[in-house]
């Protein structure tokens, strides 16, 4: 029984490339995975807390695992889920965001051995453009892209090219992940997805090498309502920005439907 065993007894896996082939490589030894996280805001929310958790138990089974700042992702924007673009950060702005992230991230995760905290502003804020294109822009076809329900949704209300550019960049941090520290699986929300499997494919492609994908369920209530969101806005994790009372309240006050879900989860 490998942790990936536990995650679908526990509710988290909703879909995955190549399981079997991730079961064996599991079973074989210990592997190096990511989840990434964009700082548009100086806290995480209760809605993080499915993929902290995930890659918490890789962790704790041994595994050696990568929480990666989107420093440079965030400065363009994930459209997937989003109906318009988001606002733009600068990069003061950011930077700041990601000091406030590190301390949960450290409560989460353990970074004294080989598992890293990292940000992909290091590769991605100095990337030649006209190389990013010929190297890694040749192996995306536009006509997949636009497949994908993320694109889709927004050719409705408009789609900048600024974000049509923010799959691209998120395979290539899987690439720059395999590449530096060997890592091989990339998890995330399920509305991840096709960044997610772009990564998968580019390095299957490019270094001819496994590479694999997993995503979550998303979090939401027993009667539809996305997790997370009061009347009052995010439930955050920081304690200056969701008091500890009323973190508990949240909780406390869990649909019935909801409880047994949420002990198997959290």
């Amino acid at each position: 029984m490998t942790v990936f065993d536990t995650f679908r007894e526990r509710g988290f896996f909703q879909q995955a490339t190549h399981p079997e082939e991730l079961q064996t490589a599991a079973s074989a030894g210990r592997l190096c995975a990511y989840i990434g996280f964009d700082p548009t805001a100086s806290s995480l929310h209760v809605g993080h807390l499915i993929p902290l958790m995930g890659l918490a138990h890789l962790q704790r089974a041994g595994h050696r695992i990568i929480a990666l700042m989107g420093g440079g992702t965030a400065m363009i924007g994930d459209p997937s889920g989003k109906t318009e673009i988001r606002k733009m950060l600068s990069v003061a702005q950011l930077d700041e965001n990601i000091q406030g992230l590190k301390p949960q991230m450290e409560r989460f995760f353990d970074f004294s051995g080989d598992s890293l905290l990292l940000n992909n502003a290091e590769w991605l804020r100095t990337l030649n453009y006209i190389d990013f294109l010929r190297d890694i822009g040749r192996h995306f076809s536009v006509n997949r892209m636009l497949s994908f329900e993320t694109y889709k949704a927004r050719l409705e209300h408009g789609l900048s090219f600024l974000e049509f550019n923010y799959q691209l960049l998120q395979a290539y941090d899987f690439l720059e992940l395999n590449r530096r520290h060997d890592c091989v699986l990339q998890m995330g929300g399920d509305d991840q997805w096709a960044n997610i499997i772009s990564g998968v494919d580019l390095i299957r492609r490019v270094e001819q090498k496994p590479a694999f994908g997993w995503t979550y369920p998303l979090l939401t209530t027993a009667s539809g309502k996305k997790m997370g969101k009061t009347e009052k806005g995010a439930v955050w994790l920081d304690p200056g920005r969701t008091s500890p009372y009323e973190y508990y309240q949240y909780w406390v006050n869990s649909e019935d439907a909801d409880v047994e879900r949420f002990l198997a989860l959290f």
